[in-house]
C-alpha cells in the first residue's frame, strides 16, 4: 500500500536535509539515490527510526507513492535532470507531478516543462535556497511550471520552508514555466554581487585602513544590529572572528580565488539577452573571473606599479562612509536584479508577483536581510513600480547616501584598491538619473561608419534619419539594405 505523501532523488547534502525538513513536519518521505548503497546508509543512519522508505529502484519509489505523485529531483543541473526523467515517466501517470529542486538554467526548465505537460503530467521547477542549514530548518523556495501542481505541493513547501518574523511562509507561487528558476537565478546574482560588495568594503577596511580582523569584526557586528542586518553580513562578522585550534584567523589562510557555478554568469547573460543595465552583477561575476588568475596576479603585483597613495583622511568617516555605501549599492543591485525580473517577465509572458518575491527571500536563503521587507512595502505601494529607485523610500535611501558613496570610491581610486561594484553601481545611479546621455554620439558615430540611422530630438520618436557625412556614402542605410 503506497503511504509516502512525496519522493526524493538524490540523497547529497541537500537531499538529506530537505527529507529530515519534511519527515519532521508530519510527511511520510519515500527516497532513491543513484548510488543504491546510499539509500541504506541514510535510513539505517540521520533516517533511523524515522518516517521514510528507503527505494532501490525508480519503480519501488513510485509504487510507494499517495496518488497524484510528487517527486522531487535534488540532482545535479544539467543532464541528470533530463536523464531522472526519462526513467520517472514510465512509471508515472497522467496528473504527476515531477519537481526539480536543483540549479536548473531555467531555458531548461521551459522545455521540460513543455515535454512533461506533453505526456499528461505536472511539472514545477524550484529555486531552493539557504545551503545545508537552511534545507533542514527551512529554506526559501521559488516553486514555477504547471500552475495545477501548486495546490498539489503548496502543503508540504510551506510546511517545510523558512517564515518571516511575521509567520509568513517563505515560498509562494512564482509563475509559469521556467519562472521560479529564472527567480532563483536572479537571486543568486543578487547573492553574488552582495558578496562582491562585502569583499570590497573587506578590503578597504584591511588595505586601505589598516584594520584587524578583530577590529573588522566589531564592525560587521555594529553593522548587522542597524540597516545592514543581514545573513551575509552576520557571516562575516563570525568568519572575521574565527581562529582554529592553533589560534590561526582562517579567512587569512585562504586563498584569494574564488570559484563559481555559474548562476551569476547565468544572469549577466540574461541581462544582455533582455537588454538590462545588471552592471553591479555583472561586474561581480567578472571580479571572480579576475580573482581566479591568482598566479598571473602575483606576476602581474611585482612588475606594475600604481601610482597611488595611502589614505590619511578621518578613518573613523570612511567606516561609516563604507556602511553608507555598502547600503547604498545594495540597493542598486536589487533595483537591477528586478529590473531584468520585469523584462524577463515580458518576454516570457510570466506574470511576477514582485512583492511576493521579496516575501520569499526574507528568511532562509543566502540573501535573506531585514531590507527586503521594504522591498515589499514598496510593490504594496506601487504594484506596477518599475524600478526600486522610484520608490519613495529607496529614492531618499539612496540619495541622502550619495556623498558618502561618492567619497568611498575617490578613497579607492586614490588609494589604489578596486571596488568594481561599489564603483559601478554609482555609476548606474548617476546613469540612471541623467536625462541626456551621451549615446546621441554614439548613435552619430554608427551612423558614420554603417549607415545605422539615428532618431532626432525635434522629431517624433520612432523616426529615422541618416546623414551622408562624408559625402561619399549615398542615402542606403543599414535599415534598407536587403541583400
Amino acid at each position: 500500500m503506497a503511504t509516502a505523501d512525496i519522493g526524493l532523488i538524490g540523497l547529497a547534502v541537500m537531499g538529506e536535509n530537505l527529507v529530515l525538513n519534511m519527515e519532521s513536519r508530519g510527511f511520510t518521505v519515500a527516497v532513491f539515490n543513484r548510488t543504491v548503497s546510499k539509500v541504506d546508509e541514510f535510513v539505517n543512519g540521520r533516517g533511523q527510526g524515522r518516517k521514510f522508505i528507503g527505494c532501490h529502484s525508480i519503480a519501488e519509489l513510485a509504487a510507494s507513492l499517495k496518488r497524484p505523485r510528487k517527486v522531487m529531483l535534488l540532482v545535479k543541473a544539467g543532464q541528470a535532470v533530463d536523464d531522472f526523467i526519462a526513467l520517472l515517466l514510465p512509471h508515472l501517470e497522467p496528473g504527476d507531478v515531477i519537481i526539480d529542486g536543483g540549479n536548473s538554467h531555467y531555458p531548461d526548465t521551459i522545455r521540460r516543462a513543455k515535454e512533461v505537460e506533453g505526456r499528461g503530467l505536472l511539472y514545477v521547477g524550484t529555486g531552493v535556497s539557504g545551503g545545508e542549514e537552511g534545507a533542514l530548518r527551512g529554506p526559501s523556495l521559488m516553486p514555477g511550471g504547471s500552475p495545477a501542481a501548486w495546490p498539489l505541493i503548496k502543503p508540504i513547501f510551506q510546511a517545510i520552508c523558512a517564515k518571516t518574523p511575521q509567520g509568513e511562509p517563505c515560498c509562494d507561487w512564482v509563475g509559469e514555466g521556467g519562472a521560479g528558476h529564472f527567480v532563483k537565478m536572479v537571486h543568486n546574482g543578487i547573492e553574488y554581487g552582495d558578496m562582491q560588495l562585502i569583499g570590497e568594503v573587506y578590503q578597504m577596511l584591511r588595505d586601505g585602513l589598516g584594520f584587524a580582523n578583530a577590529e573588522m569584526h566589531d564592525i560587521f557586528a555594529e553593522w548587522n544590529r542597524g540597516e545592514l542586518d543581514s545573513y551575509l553580513i552576520e557571516i562575516t562578522r563570525d568568519i572575521l572572528g574565527y581562529r582554529d585550534a592553533d589560534g590561526h584567523a582562517v579567512v587569512d589562510l585562504i586563498v584569494d580565488a574564488a570559484g563559481q557555478k555559474g548562476t551569476g554568469k547565468w544572469t549577466a547573460m540574461a541581462a544582455l539577452d533582455e537588454g538590462m543595465p545588471l552592471t553591479l552583477i555583472g561586474e561581480a561575476v567578472f571580479a571572480r573571473c579576475l580573482s581566479a588568475i591568482k598566479d598571473e596576479r602575483v606576476h602581474a603585483a611585482g612588475l606594475i606599479k600604481g601610482d597611488t597613495a595611502p589614505f590619511t583622511g578621518d578613518r573613523r568617516q570612511l567606516v561609516d562612509d563604507l556602511r553608507q555605501a555598502l547600503y547604498a549599492a545594495k540597493i542598486i543591485s536589487y533595483a537591477q536584479g528586478y529590473q531584468l525580473m520585469r523584462a524577463a517577465a515580458v518576454s516570457h509572458g510570466w506574470t511576477l508577483n514582485y512583492g511576493g518575491i521579496a516575501l520569499m527571500w526574507r528568511g532562509g536563503c543566502i540573501i535573506r536581510s531585514a531590507f527586503l521587507g521594504k522591498i515589499k512595502e514598496a510593490f504594496d505601494r506601487d504594484p506596477g513600480l518599475v524600478n526600486l529607485l522610484l520608490d519613495p523610500f529607496f529614492m531618499e535611501a539612496v540619495t541622502s547616501r550619495q556623498a558618502a558613496w561618492r567619497r568611498v570610491v575617490v578613497a579607492a581610486a586614490q588609494t589604489g584598491i578596486p571596488t568594481p561594484c561599489i564603483s559601478a553601481a554609482l555609476a548606474y545611479f548617476d546613469g540612471y538619473r541623467t536625462a541626456r546621455l551621451p549615446a546621441n554620439l554614439l548613435q552619430a558615430q554608427r551612423d558614420y561608419f554603417g549607415a545605422h540611422t539615428y532618431e532626432r530630438t525635434d522629431r517624433p520618436r520612432g523616426q529615422f534619419f541618416h546623414t551622408n557625412w562624408t559625402g561619399r556614402g549615398g542615402d542606403t542605410t543599414a535599415n534598407t539594405y536587403l541583400a
